[in-house]
């Protein structure tokens, strides 16, 4: 077999834009991971602590996003958490592609938000975004009209029902049906509400990362 047929094949974004791409790989070259033994879960967690630190999704995650917010032609997503802007750019690259929507995005922290508006006007994709500053349990409460796309890759708590368990409670009943949710952090408790067919999900792990969740609302 020719040697080149054996080479492992080059990652290549479905996102062309110059300006989309450049934001891109300038947060993904400034990635940075809080130092090891900082987030201790005994001690509680503080997410203004870690206002530095964009906590986002990969890019592989990211072109996911947004080839399948193009196949589905969606036009009313939700990104949770904003960060910095990583997943708001995908979505929002989605929409303006798709001939225009909103991306909805809930962010705790707010100089992340402010980053992360800074980071879309950049990529020239600002009007697609309107992040929401503050617990989502409380902004995403009403997201406007029904949510074709979620993502949930939320802050750790340390004690009790997990955000991402929390978020698709408060987000399952507003999303259409044929809609996705992606997870990143595969929270136990949220994998137990999205495999328990009472709850109108089927959904399969994805060999992205750590391992993503990619669930369909079937019902």
């Amino acid at each position: 077999m020719p040697e080149h047929l054996n080479a492992p094949a080059v990652a290549q974004s479905p996102i062309t834009d110059p300006r989309i791409c450049a934001v891109i790989d300038r947060l993904q070259a400034t990635r940075a991971r809080p130092p090891a033994g900082s987030m201790n879960k005994e001690a509680g967690f503080n997410a203004e602590d870690f206002a530095d630190y964009g906590f986002s999704i990969h890019p592989e995650q990211g072109d996911l996003i947004y080839l399948l917010c193009r196949g589905m032609k969606a036009t009313r997503v939700v990104d949770f958490a904003t960060s910095v802007g990583m997943s708001a750019l995908y979505f929002a690259a989605a929409m303006r592609d798709n001939g225009g929507g909103q991306v909805i995005g809930s962010e705790l922290v707010a100089s992340k938000a402010a980053v992360a508006q800074k980071n879309l006007t950049e990529a020239g994709l600002a009007e697609f975004v309107d992040i929401r500053v503050g617990d989502a349990r409380e902004t995403l409460k009403d997201a406007g009209g029904p949510i074709d796309f979620a993502l949930i890759d939320g802050w750790p708590l340390a004690e009790g029902p997990t955000l991402a368990r929390q978020v698709i409670e408060l987000i399952a009943p507003q999303l259409r049906v044929g809609g996705y949710v992606l997870n990143d952090n595969a929270e136990p408790d949220f994998l137990d509400y999205i495999r328990d067919p009472q709850n109108g999900f089927i959904s399969v792990t994805l060999p992205i990362k750590r391992g993503t969740e990619l669930a369909l609302k079937i019902r």
